[in-house]
């Protein structure tokens, strides 16, 4: 009696265990635009592809303080905004200085 109810609690806690690890963090609906103040904060952004568990394919840009907003990837403002922060995050790339050696 003890093995089973010993089976049925790893069983358990392995169950529970896998269920956290495949939750995704997914965009369920699109912003229609962005003001322009907002769209100066974006830091970076990701492509969200609807393979997995993701529904829809979308754009997720992330703000300074962390914040995302998901978008349609086929909008104009979108690849223009991807663009925008393409090149600004080469620009900071470029800048950092190098640490010599010594």
């Amino acid at each position: 009696m003890r093995l089973k109810v010993l089976f049925f609690l790893t069983l358990t806690c392995v169950y529970l265990t896998l269920a956290q690890g495949s939750y995704e963090d997914c965009c369920l609906s699109y912003v229609q635009a962005m003001t322009r103040n907002a769209k100066r904060m974006v830091a970076s952004y990701r492509i969200q592809e609807t393979d997995g568990g993701c529904n829809i394919p979308a754009v997720v840009f992330t703000m300074k303080k962390g914040k995302q907003y998901c978008a349609k990837p086929n909008q104009r403002w979108v690849n223009e905004l991807m663009l925008k922060v393409g090149i600004k995050t080469k620009k900071k790339q470029m800048r950092k200085p190098k640490r010599l050696r010594g």
